[in-house]
Formats: structure tokens, C-alpha cells, sequence
């Protein structure tokens, strides 16, 4: 015969099951506080992980990639394009040296790096020169190996001032060697320092970088602080805009936000 108790003890004494308290308020709040850190913890732990091995955003904050990119842009680039280096970790944690399952950058890439004389500072340019290349500007002519680069007139360019003036700039269409076209500007005359250079010569392991701002950018043309940059330092590659803003709204302006977005440019890739 069945029996309604829970079970028998020895002798035949009743043994009996405690059944849970109900929770106090306080025990109910601290599970909660409990529960909701574990949340922000696993947040922050995939958030982590996708920013060191698929994307990491990254903002435009000059305009020495004008036309290509915007004062204001906001973007993703992918972390795995280039393989990883411990400038793919957060903070730049040297936990190895050199570069895991690396795939060089292409000539023509817009590519985030380190800056190779303070290693801590972001830099965005496109890869023009590629190891063992050499390189030289002559009033305002890109040659690469001796060879001048294609470069098509186009129409002008409408550049913002920081004063928010227009001016018409000339803009030319680019093709490196491997087919690669992109639009530049030439803001200046053709006879500034960076117009007129000397040949540089990639060392291996290397990679020369330039603006699409020809007049307006510090890049490799400049060896004391850009100059070369090592395979280690890139991060990764411009893959496409998520947002863009004009600037035109400050941040408590709530109401001028939605007319200061440059939607035609958002989720755009980024060539």
C-alpha cells in the first residue's frame, strides 16, 4: 500500500521533507543585482571578443581622407582582414610578437595602423606602396617603380572649411597598378613639400600609406613621424560606415540631430 508520507524511517518513525522558505525581499533583490551583473559581465565579455577578432569601430576626426571619408564618419573595421598582432588586443597587450594567420594588406586598402612612432595612436590612410616598392611624388604625380599612377581629372570637389565656407578643389580619379580606383583631392598648388618628394623605398615587412587629402595629410611622405609602416601596426581594414554626422548639432541640441546626419552616406561601403 502506498503511504502519504514523504518516507519511513528506521522503526517505523515518519521522517519528514522541509520545503523552501519563501524569499524576502531583500533575498529577491539581491538575486536580481545578481542576475543583472552576470548579464553586463557577458555583455562586455562578447563585446570584447567581437571587438578583437571581427570589428571594432572607429570615428574620422580629420580630413586627411577627404573624399573618401568625412569629418564625422563613423566606421567599422574588420580585425581579421590582416590577421592579428597584440595591436588586435585590447590596449595593445603584448602577449606575441609578429603577426597570427597574417594576410598582407592589398595595395589600394584603407587600412586603420599604429602610428609607428608612438605605437599608441590610431592612424587611417590607403596602402599605395608595398614592400621593395619604390615610391615618389613629382608635382603632385604619384610614380610608383618609375612609373607614373593613372590619374584622371574629374569633377571638383566641394570642401567645407572649418569656418563652414565652400570652396571648389580639384578631384582626380586614381588607379594604382593593380587596378585599384579611388578618388584624391588637391586642395594646393602642385609645389608644396609633400607635392615634390624624394624616391623612398619600402623596406620589407614595411608599407607606404598616403591621404586621399594629397595637400592636407600626414602620412608616410612624412619619415619622422608616419614614415613606414611595419606589417605589426595594422589593425585592420575600412570595411563600411555605420554613421555620419555633419557636426552641425551639438550634443544637447537633441532636436537638431536628426538634420545633421549625412544619411546618403550611412552603411556605405568603403572602397
Amino acid at each position: 500500500m502506498a503511504s502519504n508520507n514523504a518516507g519511513d524511517g528506521p522503526g517505523g518513525g515518519k521522517s519528514t521533507v522541509q520545503s523552501d522558505a519563501a524569499e524576502t525581499p531583500m533575498q529577491k533583490a539581491g538575486g536580481g543585482l545578481l542576475e543583472t551583473l552576470r548579464t553586463i559581465i557577458y555583455a562586455v565579455l562578447i563585446a570584447l571578443v567581437v571587438r578583437t577578432v571581427a570589428y571594432e569601430p572607429f570615428n574620422i576626426p580629420s580630413g586627411s581622407m577627404i573624399p573618401t571619408l568625412l569629418v564625422g564618419d563613423y566606421l567599422f573595421v574588420s580585425k581579421f582582414s590582416y590577421g592579428y598582432s597584440r595591436y588586435s588586443l585590447p590596449f595593445g597587450l603584448p602577449l606575441f610578437k609578429g603577426r597570427a594567420m597574417e594576410t598582407p594588406p592589398t595595395r589600394g586598402d584603407v587600412a586603420v595602423f599604429k602610428l609607428p612612432t608612438d605605437n599608441s595612436t590610431d592612424y587611417i590612410k590607403r596602402v599605395i606602396g608595398l614592400p621593395g616598392d619604390r615610391l615618389q611624388v613629382t608635382k603632385g604625380h604619384l610614380h610608383i617603380n618609375g612609373k607614373p599612377v593613372q590619374k584622371q581629372r574629374i569633377e571638383d570637389f566641394s570642401l567645407r572649411s572649418p569656418l563652414g565656407g565652400i570652396r571648389k578643389v580639384a578631384q582626380y580619379l586614381e588607379t594604382l597598378p593593380n587596378g585599384a580606383s579611388y578618388r584624391v583631392i588637391e586642395a594646393d598648388t602642385d609645389f608644396g613639400s609633400m607635392d615634390n618628394t624624394r624616391e623612398y623605398t619600402v623596406p620589407k615587412g614595411h608599407y607606404f600609406v598616403m591621404g586621399d587629402n594629397r595637400d592636407n595629410s600626414l602620412d608616410s611622405r612624412a619619415l619622422n613621424h608616419v614614415g613606414f609602416v611595419p606589417i605589426a601596426n595594422f589593425v585592420g581594414r575600412a570595411q563600411f560606415l555605420f554613421f555620419s554626422t555633419d557636426g552641425s548639432a551639438r550634443i544637447w541640441e537633441v532636436w537638431k540631430w536628426p538634420f545633421s546626419v549625412r544619411y546618403g552616406r550611412l552603411f556605405n561601403g568603403i572602397d
